[in-house]
């Protein structure tokens, strides 16, 4: 496939805008290894679309001239990559033994109850998707949560946890 078919691929999935960012990320790196960026791209998709379809990683595969598989490979390997639409806000909680002993899976489960969905499911609003989560280097702090990938929740007791999600609903009405 030439270059100008390649970009007009890219120019139906992905924004101007976005292959502009794309190109800072890829200024990063030495010419011959343009993949290095493919976290980057990766994050900057999930940004603008809420998750890495298979269409995009095809898109940033043929931008960043790589095998697909390879791409996909990096997507499903981060558990900070969405590969399916997710809730506005998705809540990561640590169930790694550390989190466990000290009440990790009870966190899980009372987020459970509270948003009435399983574990790996979306609430019926959009609003929440809830997931475990791997190890999130805050074991002391247990049990923690990630909401969005970037802010850090620790010492979640119950009302911590139901405070939490009160002041997510809120700050979504405030954005509506």
């Amino acid at each position: 496939m030439n270059s100008r078919n390649m970009h007009a691929i890219e120019a139906q999935i992905f924004s101007a805008e976005v292959l502009a960012r794309f190109d800072k990320e890829l200024a990063k790196y030495p010419s011959e290894q343009k993949q290095s960026a493919v976290i980057a791209c990766l994050s900057i998709v999930q940004q603008v679309h809420g998750h890495v379809s298979p269409e995009s990683e095809k898109a940033v595969a043929q931008y960043l001239g790589m095998p697909v598989m390879a791409v996909h490979e990096v997507s499903t390997f981060y558990n900070m990559f969405n590969l399916t639409p997710v809730g506005r806000y998705k809540i990561n909680v640590c169930t790694n033994l550390p989190c466990q002993l000290r009440g990790g899976q009870k966190a899980l489960h009372h987020l459970c109850e509270k948003l009435q969905i399983e574990v790996g499911a979306t609430t019926a609003d959009g609003l929440f998707t809830l997931q475990p989560g791997e190890c999130m280097g805050a074991c002391a702090d247990a049990p923690v949560l990630l909401v969005n990938d970037r802010s850090m929740c620790s010492y979640m007791s119950d009302d911590k946890l139901d405070q939490m999600l009160d002041g997510l609903r809120a700050a979504a009405k405030e954005q509506a």
